[in-house]
């Protein structure tokens, strides 16, 4: 009895945090599944040509790579409140160029605001992370999956803004960048109510692995590898969907809605996946994450009814949750708190990194390959298979691993 009041006790600063970085994830992460909705319908009206119309994800992307280790020293320098309150001035400011160059018809204004973006999503993306800091080992996967789970509200927020205030000006879209803008203006309220230490820097401390010694642990390595594939799978396939679903002969709103299904799909397993990952363990979640991603590719080449794009993007988004999830989990194990700053920026440059080169094919695959809305959709599915196989070999080959070398 002592010792389970002891952990609540412990873990009553986590559980505060949590809250906040939930309503975050609610209200702030909102503005990621507009941008994905309207960014590549967007580009294809002001893009020279239709091949570069997911260009500004893509440059997004790039964006929240570049913005990650710093982002990442930041947060460790001065605290993750401050990293946080940046990136909302970051997704603000992405917002505000964006409406103004689609305002003025320009395709590198337009980029230019999406790169700006990025700064928001790099610091959403250590919304994760934050929830582990000051949370108990065993707390800990239920804090970054009920973080994750946060997105749920964002789910349905952001798609019913999109119809809201998609065609609500002249200019289509114009409206969906400015309610980005507002989103943005919440989000240094809500951090004012976070509480996490800065790290301590300890002298005579030596201050951990460098980066290349942290890649060769095999633990390390495998969560790298398969939080960097879910999430580029994830992206390649989100960003062709809207297109997909308009150019085979369906409505924007369509489109809004299949993203709706795809991103709660995201996160309602963000309630549970906590608890299976404590009872079969990290390695087992990450795998079926990774049969679940593929089998959503196996629907997306079945057809192009609505209800194939509904079916592919829920897996999808189940897929991506499974394994992102327990990628984070493992890793964030893995290093010690004077490597966290390095680790955690190293990890999501490269994840960010694979999310950029899966933007860019994705745009390619879907719009220059075949020639039809049908065929393009196919080659950006079939494209998953080979990063699923370097995935699931990782884990195949850390399984494999003599103990005391695979928990290094």
């Amino acid at each position: 009895m002592e010792n389970s009041l002891h952990v609540k006790d412990t873990d009553g600063p986590a559980r505060r945090n949590v809250l906040v970085l939930v309503a975050a994830q609610a209200i702030l992460g909102a503005q990621m599944p507009m941008i994905f909705v309207v960014a590549g319908l967007a580009g294809k009206q002001l893009a020279p040509t239709p091949c570069l119309a997911t260009l500004p994800i893509s440059v997004m992307v790039i964006g929240s790579m570049l913005a990650a280790n710093p982002m990442s020293a930041l947060m460790a320098r001065y605290g993750r409140r401050a990293g946080f309150v940046v990136g909302t001035f970051g997704g603000a400011l992405g917002g505000g160029v964006a409406a103004y160059g689609l305002s003025i018809a320009s395709f590198p204004l337009f980029l230019v605001g999406a790169f700006l973006s990025g700064i928001y999503q790099s610091s959403q993306g250590f919304f994760r992370f934050a929830a582990a800091d000051t949370a108990s080992p065993a707390f800990r996967p239920k804090a970054i999956s009920w973080v994750m789970a946060g997105g749920l509200l964002s789910a349905v927020v952001g798609p019913e803004l999109v119809k809201l205030t998609a065609q609500s000006m002249a200019v289509p879209f114009l409206g969906t960048y400015l309610a980005v803008i507002g989103l943005n203006a919440v989000g240094v309220f809500l951090f004012s109510a976070l509480d996490i230490p800065k790290p301590i820097a300890r002298t005579g401390v030596a201050g951990g692995r460098s980066r290349l010694e942290l890649l060769r642990s095999p633990r390390i390595l495998v969560a790298v590898i398969v939080a960097t594939v879910s999430y580029a799978l994830m992206n390649l396939v989100m960003t062709s969907s809207p297109l997909a679903v308009v150019g085979c002969g369906f409505h924007t709103s369509d489109a809004a809605n299949v993203v709706t299904g795809h991103v709660l799909a995201m996160f309602i397993p963000s309630f549970f996946t906590g608890h299976v990952i404590a009872r079969i363990g990290v390695e087992k979640a990450m795998a079926i994450g990774l049969v679940i991603l593929g089998c959503g590719g196996v629907v997306a080449i079945q057809g192009v009814q609505l209800e194939n794009f509904f079916g592919a993007l829920i897996l999808l988004g189940i897929g991506w949750n499974f394994g992102f999830i327990g990628a984070t989990t493992m890793l964030a194990a893995s290093h010690t708190v004077e490597e966290r700053g390095r680790m955690q920026g190293m990890n999501d440059f490269l994840v960010f990194g694979g999310v950029t080169l899966a933007s860019f094919s994705s745009g390619g695959l879907m719009n220059c390959s075949g020639g039809t809305a049908q065929a393009g959709w196919q080659s950006v599915n079939m494209a998953m298979l080979p990063f699923l196989v370097l995935a699931g070999g990782a884990l195949i080959w850390l399984a494999f691993r003599p103990k005391n070398e695979a928990t290094a």
